[in-house]
C-alpha cells in the first residue's frame, strides 16, 4: 500500500489533521470528480443519459453487495441507516408482547426506531454493556421465547467495541430470531459476510468509513426473510413494471429494490460508486491491516501515558476507533484542537480517534504533541 500516493487522493491532508471517520468522512478526490462530472452533465445535457444513470446505479448496487457479500438483488439504496431499520422495525408482523434486544450503548439510530413499536405492545429489552463491552453471555441473557429480533451494531460508536457477528449470528439462528446489524461503524475498514454470519438486515450510509455523502447508504435484506418484512413505505418504483404509468398493478417487486419507492437521489449514488471503487481498490483486507497498525500506534502511546483507555485492546474486538480518557478539560480542548486545525471526537468526557487507511503516524505524533501541550497550559 503506497500511502504517500494515496494521500494525495485526500486533498483533506493538506488543510487538517483528520481522525475522525466514525462521524463524518472528508471526500476522497475521486469522490468529488464523481459529483462533478455528474453535476455538469445533467446540467449541460439533462436527461438525455438518463439509462446511463439507471445503469450505474445498478454497478454501485452490486458494489455494495460485493462489499458484504450478498446478491444484488438483497440490497436496496436508502437515504441513511435510521431508514433501513426503520424498514425492518416497522415492516415485521408484530404480536403484542413480542420484544427486540438491542445493546444500552447503542446509537440512537439503532434504538428509537425498536422504543417507537412500543404502541404496538413490543418490549424493548436493553443488554446490559459492561466497561464499552457487549458481553455474549449478556447478549444471550436477555433473549427469550418472546425475542423476534436481536438488532445490534458491527461495531459499538462510543467505545469502538466490535461485536463477535459471526458468533451471535449462530446464536440468532439457533433461537430463530432476526438478526439484524448496524454497521455505518465498520463498512469501508473491516471485512463484513452476511452470509457466514447469518445476518438477516443490515443498513448503512456512506458518509463514515466508506468515504460517501452523507444522505445515501445500503440497506441488506437476506432472501431468505424478503417476505417476512411488510413495505410500510411504497410509491411508483415499489412495484413490477413500474415505468408502466398508465397501468395500475399492486405486485410488489420480488426483490430487495421493493424499498425503493420513488426517484433514486442519483448524484448521490454516483458519489457512493466511486467511494466503494476506491476502496475495492485498496481491498478491504489491506485497509484493516493499515487501520489496526495505526490503532497500535496509538495504543502504544496512551499505554505510557497516564490515560485511560476505554476501548477494548483484545485483537478479536478491536475496530477503527481508539477511546481514551484523563484529568483534562474537555470543554476547552475541543476549540483548542479546532483551532489548530485538528479534528478528532471530543464527547462526553473522552476522546475518540478514528483514522483511516490514508493518515499516517506522523500525524498521530502531531496529535499527541498537541495534547501535551494543551494539558501543560
Amino acid at each position: 500500500m503506497d500511502i504517500e500516493k494515496i494521500r494525495k487522493e485526500f486533498p483533506v491532508t493538506e488543510h487538517r489533521l483528520f481522525m475522525d471517520h466514525a462521524k463524518v468522512a472528508p471526500l476522497p478526490r475521486p469522490v468529488q470528480a464523481a459529483i462533478t462530472a455528474f453535476a455538469e452533465e445533467a446540467c449541460e445535457q439533462g436527461t438525455a443519459h438518463y439509462g446511463e444513470w439507471l445503469k450505474e446505479a445498478e454497478i454501485v448496487r452490486a458494489r455494495f453487495a460485493k462489499l458484504i457479500n450478498a446478491e444484488p438483488s438483497e440490497v436496496a439504496f436508502v437515504k441513511n441507516t435510521s431508514e433501513g431499520l426503520s424498514i425492518v422495525a416497522n415492516g415485521i408482523d408484530w404480536q403484542e408482547g413480542d420484544n427486540v434486544v438491542i445493546p444500552d450503548i447503542e446509537f440512537p439510530a439503532n434504538v428509537y426506531p425498536w422504543m417507537n413499536l412500543k404502541r404496538r405492545g413490543v418490549e424493548v429489552r436493553f443488554v446490559k454493556a459492561v466497561r464499552g463491552r457487549v458481553p455474549f453471555e449478556q447478549i444471550t441473557a436477555q433473549v427469550n421465547a418472546r425475542t423476534r429480533v436481536l438488532s445490534i451494531s458491527s461495531v459499538e460508536f462510543n467505545s469502538g467495541f466490535r461485536n463477535d457477528l459471526k458468533r451471535i449470528g449462530e446464536f440468532c439462528k439457533e433461537k430463530d430470531v432476526y438478526f439484524c446489524v448496524d454497521a455505518i461503524q465498520s463498512l469501508g475498514v473491516i471485512p463484513m459476510d452476511v452470509k457466514a454470519y447469518n445476518i438477516d438486515f443490515l443498513a448503512a450510509d456512506g458518509h463514515k468509513w466508506m468515504l460517501s455523502v452523507e444522505g445515501l447508504g445500503g440497506f441488506y435484506i437476506s432472501k431468505r426473510v424478503l417476505n417476512d418484512i411488510h413495505p410500510t413505505q411504497v410509491g411508483w418504483d415499489s412495484v413490477i413494471d413500474s415505468a408502466d404509468y398508465g397501468s395500475y398493478d399492486f405486485t410488489l417487486k420480488p426483490d430487495a429494490s421493493r424499498f425503493e419507492e420513488g426517484s433514486f437521489n442519483t448524484l448521490s449514488i454516483y458519489a457512493f460508486g466511486a467511494a466503494l471503487a476506491l476502496l475495492e481498490e485498496e481491498g478491504i483486507d489491506h485497509i484493516e491491516k493499515r487501520v489496526l497498525h495505526l490503532g497500535d500506534c496509538i495504543l502504544e502511546y496512551l499505554r505510557h501515558s497516564k490515560f485511560k483507555i476505554l476501548s477494548s485492546t483484545e485483537p478479536g474486538e478491536r475496530s477503527g476507533s481508539v477511546c481514551f480518557a484523563g484529568d483534562m478539560d474537555y470543554k476547552k480542548l475541543a476549540p483548542y484542537l479546532r483551532e489548530r486545525n485538528v479534528i478528532v471526537s471530543v464527547r462526553d468526557n473522552f476522546v475518540r480517534l478514528s483514522p483511516h487507511f490514508y493518515n499516517n503516524e506522523d500525524e498521530i505524533d502531531r496529535f499527541f504533541t498537541l495534547l501535551d501541550e494543551f494539558l501543560k497550559q
